[in-house]
């Protein structure tokens, strides 16, 4: 208890807590975003559920392997030599976690561009996808982006409590946001194009990663924030047209 009370009580702590949750909420946009894009798929019944239920389970793997830092420190020790690059567990992972990104982000974008419409909903109801693929499938990359943000965490700070308390606080904002962010990108068609580009993106960085290559992650949410930008330029454009036809 003495320990807790000085923690409380040093504004270092408070410092990097802020900082933490603000590094943890960025990290999880990524990861937002493809709960959003894949629960649109799920009957309108069931969608606030696979949203809950996969950030749920972000949170209990985030806390797990909080619990299991001297094994995360171990994730990063080169297993095998490949091109002359050591690659480590967590290399591994990021690489399988890159090449399941790309995967779906380019079947997700197959789907939207079919002309038949086949293999994706619209809004209209009917179920895209099978609620428990769709958790799997979540599950999958809640394991990836977990592994990164815990040890981003690490990076951050040695105090156990203050990586708790961020994780908790930034998954719950998640949640919060889960909602919001699914219906625009639902009421959006344009958006989820440029969403699942960005997690087309996100897929080759993690890649790249796993052999080496660390992109700065600046880049990566200025282009994001960029991007979006331009977007919605285009939608007020496209407001504006609507509500002037006659301008056209």
């Amino acid at each position: 208890m003495p320990d807790l009370l000085a923690l409380i009580q040093d504004p270092n702590a408070w410092v990097a807590l802020v900082t933490l949750i603000v590094m943890e909420v960025v990290l999880g946009i990524d990861n937002l975003v493809f709960v959003a894009i894949l629960t649109n798929r799920l009957p309108p019944e069931r969608r606030a559920l696979g949203r809950n239920l996969g950030i749920g389970l972000a949170l209990i793997l985030r806390l797990a392997l909080l619990g299991t830092l001297v094994f995360l420190t171990k994730l990063t020790q080169p297993l095998i030599t490949v091109m002359g690059h050591g690659v480590s567990l967590r290399d591994a992972i990021m690489i399988a976690g890159g090449l399941f990104l790309v995967w779906k982000s380019t079947t997700e974008i197959r789907a939207h561009v079919d002309p038949d419409g086949e293999g994706h909903d619209e809004g209209d109801g009917k179920p895209g996808m099978n609620f428990m693929m769709a958790i799997v499938q979540i599950l999958l990359l809640d394991l990836v982006f977990s592994i990164d943000s815990i040890l981003t965490a690490v990076g951050m700070t040695d105090q156990l409590p203050i990586m708790i308390v961020a994780v908790v606080i930034a998954v719950g904002l998640m949640i919060v946001a889960s909602g919001p962010l699914a219906a625009f990108i639902r009421k959006n068609p344009t958006i989820v194009m440029l969403a699942l580009g960005f997690l087309l993106m996100i897929g080759m960085v993690l890649i790249a990663d796993g052999f080496g290559v660390h992109v700065p992650k600046g880049y990566i949410y200025a282009a994001m924030a960029f991007s979006g930008f331009v977007e919605a330029l285009n939608m007020w454009s496209r407001r504006a047209k609507k509500a002037h036809p006659d301008q056209q």
